[in-house]
């Protein structure tokens, strides 16, 4: 078997042209197999306002479901409580959180659930992944396969007036 000896002078060029057409052929296979998840970012948030508002006499006044998020110097979460019942911290605390939201609003059925709010109370310098995460939880959960349709909790979520750092 004879082997070719290269001088130093050759250069191997790579071909553009097949990679272009396979960076096509990729771009195109995943645009076309992407979906989107819908339950993605549909929250219903209301931000604390400077004055309080007044309530007429014929609403349902039903208490606040109240969630609060405590985190240490670093913004990692310390506590996530609701109410005053402390559910730890991590992904089981809000596991915890969406099991306990359901059992207060008494099942995903309920007609009053919207008129029911949840009011997220967190530290300062907490950092926003786990905000998003409570609001994830106590908006509802997603069902069973194939659909993974989302199954509502609460539909209106309300933020506390912030506290400065101390």
């Amino acid at each position: 078997m004879k082997i070719r000896n290269r001088g130093k002078g050759e250069k191997i060029e790579a071909q553009m042209a097949p990679m272009i057409d396979v960076v096509f052929q990729l771009l195109i296979f995943f645009m076309l197999t992407l979906k989107i998840v819908e339950p993605e970012g549909d929250f219903n948030i209301n931000m604390p306002i400077g004055a309080p508002s007044t309530q007429t006499s014929e609403e349902i006044n039903l208490p606040d479901i109240k969630v609060r998020l405590i985190s240490n110097d670093t913004g990692q979460l310390v506590d996530l409580q609701l109410g005053r019942q402390s559910l730890g911290n991590g992904q089981e605390a809000f596991e915890r959180l969406n099991h306990k939201i359901e059992q207060v609003i008494g099942g995903a059925n309920n007609p009053l659930t919207k008129d029911m709010e949840v009011e997220i109370d967190a530290d300062y310098n907490l950092h926003y992944s786990y905000i998003i995460e409570a609001i994830s939880k106590c908006r509802g959960r997603l069902g069973p396969p194939p659909n993974y349709d989302l199954i509502p909790y609460v539909e209106k979520i309300k933020f506390a007036a912030p506290r400065p750092p101390s």
